[in-house]
């Protein structure tokens, strides 16, 4: 028996703020008891007499069955950070696509390289080194027109008007952002 509260009380509050494991030790051993515990959101119910063995077992099950959700998450959370968008741009990394209102662009893997890295980092000045660094590796000794030429090519093909770019903008002396003037 708890001092202040009761075990339901106590098991919704935690509901409200978190996921972790919830088993009740209850001397309360009816039907009703057990069920409203596992309706309120426990997820086992042990009740007296019981078995120290099968309490630790089913603690460690509660953790395991926790643990495997958790990883389950992150393996989502991962998948979700595979797909990319800004703006009215998609970029799905297991399908190496990359989408523009929902039209498929079709991109050189150098093109798309570069703009999945400004979409990593869009908003962010990216210099013609870094380009260099990231897209070709660091032994890549090319020019600035090779930068320039790609820059223009992907700009051909996501610009409404390459001439007066809206989203691939050059930042004078320093190098490249993806952006969206307007907003």
């Amino acid at each position: 028996m708890l001092p202040d509260m009761e075990g339901y009380d106590i098991c919704k509050h935690i509901r409200k703020t978190s996921n972790i494991p919830v088993l009740f030790l209850s001397a309360k051993g009816e039907e009703l008891d057990r069920v409203m515990g596992l309706a309120i959101g426990a997820d086992d119910y042990i009740t007296k007499p019981f078995s120290l063995k099968e309490v630790a077992l089913r603690v460690k099950i509660q953790l395991k069955r926790n643990f495997m959700i958790s990883e389950m998450s992150k393996e989502v959370e991962e998948i979700k950070e595979k797909k990319l968008s800004f703006g009215p741009f998609e970029i799905d990394e297991d399908k190496i696509e990359v989408k523009k209102n929902g039209e498929v662009i079709d991109l050189k893997p150098k093109e798309y390289k570069m703009f999945l890295y400004m979409m990593k980092h869009k908003n962010q000045i990216i210099s013609k080194e870094k380009f260099c660094d990231e897209v070709w590796g660091e032994d890549f000794f090319g020019f600035d027109n090779t930068i320039m030429v790609h820059i223009r090519r992907l700009r051909e093909k996501i610009e409404e008007n390459p001439s007066k770019p809206r989203y691939i903008v050059n930042v004078k002396g320093l190098g490249y952002k993806l952006t969206d003037k307007e907003n």
